[in-house]
């Protein structure tokens, strides 16, 4: 069973009211022969760089190889920034951002920590990235897209007219980019540094 790990965006009532949803429709897309771990961040409501990554790197290391990892809004914002500190334990199968701010130069100042411009070349080389993007995202700016594109070379941008900071409750782009068909869907004309925008 290939294992995904989620983990959740901040605010207050984000894991049990917010990114649950994403989570459920995550497990009906992918269906059978997956499982979603969605564990509970510690004070989501003030989502803090230490106590996430801390967290998020335990979850990491109970994974098998090959799991991909999945972080929405600030906590893809971390996820990718403890990935880029340091290396994890486990082979890692994709990296997935949904809705992400981007924290350092053209996007969203940082207290803790700010990404690295050379994010891509600090991320495990081989591995899958995806960043997905609701057009109509009021809360993190769909620019914030472009930043991680040029931030992260090899990485596949997938911009979502229509959706919102929760791609409205939807990902089943998501489920397309890491289910059974990725690895057919990696050799189609969309090659990873290339920009899609997916019809609503």
């Amino acid at each position: 069973m290939r294992q995904i790990l989620f983990i959740q965006g901040g605010g207050a009532g984000a894991h049990d009211e917010w990114d649950d949803k994403l989570c459920d429709s995550l497990r009906r897309e992918l269906g059978d022969g997956y499982e979603v771990r969605y564990p509970r961040m510690p004070d989501e409501d003030d989502p803090n760089y230490a106590r996430w990554s801390a967290a998020i790197r335990r979850e990491m290391a109970a994974l098998d190889d090959g799991a991909a990892v999945v972080g929405h809004s600030v906590g893809g914002t971390i996820l990718v920034n403890a990935l880029a500190e340091r290396p994890p334990e486990r082979r890692i199968g994709a990296i997935v951002l949904i809705a992400a701010p981007f924290v350092g130069t053209g996007g969203w100042p940082g207290d803790e920590f700010e990404l690295p411009h050379d994010l891509g070349a600090r991320l495990p080389r081989g591995v899958p990235v995806h960043v997905f993007h609701g057009l109509q995202d009021a809360i993190a700016p769909p620019a914030h897209a472009d930043l991680y594109a040029r931030a992260i070379p090899q990485a596949r941008l997938h911009r979502l007219p229509g959706r919102d900071h929760q791609l409205n409750d939807d990902l089943r782009e998501v489920a397309e980019a890491i289910g059974p068909d990725a690895a057919t869907a990696s050799s189609s004309p969309s090659r990873p540094g290339s920009t899609r925008t997916v019809g609503a």
